[in-house]
């Protein structure tokens, strides 16, 4: 993507849920990514995570790394 990031607010990404918009996008560190096409991110849930929010805090207890977010597509920022 050239130039800057959109910026997205909260609630914006709350609706990126998978229930209420197509997109389905999950927050970590300030940037939004697109997990829609994600086979792990089914109808807008990874395990016990919900999509459209900001997952930073939860990624401590998750049994992967932020190795992770590398193959996402980044959309946007988290404002």
């Amino acid at each position: 993507m050239n130039g800057t990031l959109p910026e997205y607010t909260r609630s914006q990404l709350a609706l990126r849920n998978g229930q209420d918009k197509p997109e389905v996008w999950i927050a970590y560190k300030g940037l939004i990514y697109d997990v829609s096409r994600s086979r792990l991110w089914k109808n807008g849930k990874h395990y016990e995570h919900w999509a459209g929010q900001d997952l930073t805090p939860e990624l401590a207890d998750a049994p992967h790394d932020e190795w992770v977010f590398q193959n996402l597509d980044v959309v946007g920022k988290l404002k």
